[in-house]
């Protein structure tokens, strides 16, 4: 029981010496508004808070304390991944696009009766549907489904919108159809990316012609070269910008390609001394000035002979995109320089230089 003059809101400690004999802080008033059931006079209170229909409720027996609460947690919602029900809470929307003009804001405003909703209305309509926006977008979808179709990376299909955005800025290919534009960009995209894409692949992809796609090419590289000379211009430090130097496309970039459709037995075994006997083959003289298409198809051609798992020539110039008298005639050249170019390793792992068909 209490003794006369203590607080019953506060702990025995507070009022009284504690057990080593020492005073503790004076007595003070509770001022503390406590909010309790008036019919069950619980203490402490047995409350709960239900957000969901506003109302302070006692737990003990249901009586209504309090309407209209406010809710102070934070309001975590969800904004991705909605259909697979993942939990990925998140106070905001995602972050803006920079591929896109504006602020991109996603508050919808209503049209309503007042004079300022009106104008609001109407300035976030300038500013979401105007064409250009319209524009870019069909054109970065243009160019994601363009290169969903021959299997690019999302890193290169970010790159080639980043420099359709940077060409429609500067608008240095004014008059030229969106087509070209958009097979320039995926082009250079696939060179700096090194994934090996030919013009005649690009070609058959976006229908657009191979001299058209060279134009914008050296278009494209100039005005690239442009802003990349600028950004780093004064500076020791390599700039925050994608944009990096644009390199021709070598045959052993495309062997991993062809291998995979021409189906070995040993697929990667096929495409790993292609690749080795590509890179000793730009040594040659003999093939100086020729293809990359070319050496790559013939590189394979021999490589699979040499290695018991053989394609003809129409094969491999069905998948290479060349005639199989190109293939024969870089072939040759390889063939007589065949003793300096076959890796000793090469034999160990099964091949045999008599398996090779004579030039």
């Amino acid at each position: 029981m209490a003794a006369p003059g203590d607080n019953p809101f506060l702990p025995p400690a507070a009022n009284g010496p504690t057990a080593n004999g020492e005073e503790d802080k004076p007595w003070q008033e509770n001022l503390n508004q406590i909010l309790t059931c008036p019919d069950c006079n619980e203490f402490p209170p047995n409350l709960v808070e239900e957000f969901s229909s506003g109302d302070m409720v006692c737990a003990s027996c249901g009586l209504v304390l309090g309407a209209r609460i406010i809710d102070t947690r934070s309001e975590w919602r969800t904004f991705a991944n909605d259909d697979q029900n993942n939990d990925d809470p998140s106070r905001v929307g995602d972050g803006p696009n920079t591929l896109l003009n504006g602020d991109q804001l996603e508050t919808t405003i209503a049209f309503g009766e007042g004079s300022r909703s009106r104008e609001l209305h109407r300035a976030q309509n300038r500013s979401t549907q105007d064409k250009a926006t319209k524009a870019l977008l069909n054109a970065y979808r243009d160019i994601g489904n363009l290169c969903d179709a021959i299997n690019i990376p999302k890193a290169t299909q970010d790159s080639a919108k980043h420099m359709y955005k940077m060409t429609d800025d500067a608008k240095i290919l004014k008059g030229k159809s969106t087509e070209a534009i958009i097979a320039g960009c995926i082009f250079i995209a696939c060179r700096q990316s090194k994934i090996g894409r030919t013009f005649r692949e690009i070609h058959a992809l976006t229908k657009v012609s191979k001299k058209e796609i060279g134009r914008t090419f050296k278009v494209l590289e100039k005005f690239l070269q442009e802003h990349r000379d600028k950004n780093t211009a004064g500076s020791f430090m390599q700039p925050l910008d994608p944009v990096q130097n644009t390199n021709s496309t070598n045959a052993a970039e495309l062997c991993a390609r062809y291998c995979s459709q021409l189906r070995f037995n040993n697929p990667h075994l096929i495409e790993k001394l292609s690749v080795e006997l590509c890179d000793k083959c730009s040594s040659l003289p003999m093939l100086a000035g020729r293809s990359p298409l070319s050496i790559a198809a013939s590189c394979i051609y021999m490589i699979s002979h040499l290695m018991g798992d053989p394609r003809s020539y129409k094969a491999i110039a069905r998948v290479a995109g060349v005639s199989d008298g190109t293939i024969k005639t870089a072939y040759r050249f390889i063939w007589t320089e065949r003793e300096k170019v076959t890796d000793k390793a090469w034999l160990d792992k099964g091949g045999r230089l008599d398996l090779l068909p004579p030039n």
